[in-house]
């Protein structure tokens, strides 16, 4: 199977190459934007997404096989002009968990030990809703684009030592309110046990 790098560098002389880029990522940069901003603009940025790394896939760093980073980050930056959407999106989540309201469609159940938020749903929506944008977006990527630390900072231009700070904050703020600083939530505390970072709450 051919790497991404090597679909990008044939598709610098064959344009039509780039397709299986598209049909490799597109589900999952489609299922990030999805729960970001809805179904609806989700098809946009993918479009756009998809676009505009075709028109910069000469600037793309071939030394490396995924492009699943450099694609996610390009999302990531076009979410950020639907911001009003994502707003009014987490509102209306607080409000239907206020309702007593079943919120989650499954994606985060189903993220298996990448998250133990199934629990705890009702705490953990307002609480990301009320995150700081960059945190959130840091969480965001690790947790629904599935990415690595290492994928996450490739895609946010950032040290993999500030996605780990960001994590383990975002980790700490997150803990049920009166929990012991030993509680986890695994979908961002799994390298803890290989001391990526600290645990003090």
């Amino acid at each position: 199977m051919s790497t991404d790098s090597e679909i990008i560098r044939r598709s610098l002389d064959a344009p039509s190459a780039f397709a299986e880029l598209f049909e490799r990522h597109a589900r999952v940069i489609g299922a990030f934007a999805s729960r970001r901003v809805g179904s609806d603009a989700a098809e946009d940025v993918l479009s756009e997404t998809m676009l505009i790394a075709f028109r910069r896939r000469r600037d793309f760093d071939l030394a490396g096989d995924s492009a699943k980073p450099w694609l996610l980050g390009i999302a990531s930056r076009l979410i950020k002009k639907h911001r009003a959407a994502e707003a009014r999106q987490w509102r209306s989540f607080e409000a239907s968990v206020s309702r007593g309201e079943h919120v989650s469609d499954g994606a985060i159940e189903s993220a298996g030990d990448r998250t133990d938020a199934s629990a705890a749903v009702r705490a953990l929506v307002p609480r990301i809703a009320g995150l700081p944008a960059r945190d959130r977006e840091t969480l965001l990527l690790y947790a629904w684009g599935d990415l690595t630390y290492e994928e996450v900072a490739t895609a946010l231009g950032v040290p993999v030592g500030t996605v780990r700070s960001r994590l383990n904050r975002v980790r700490r703020k997150l803990a049920p309110p009166g929990s012991h600083a030993s509680v986890r939530l695994t979908w961002i505390a799994k390298e803890e046990s290989d001391g990526a970072y600290g645990t003090s709450a």
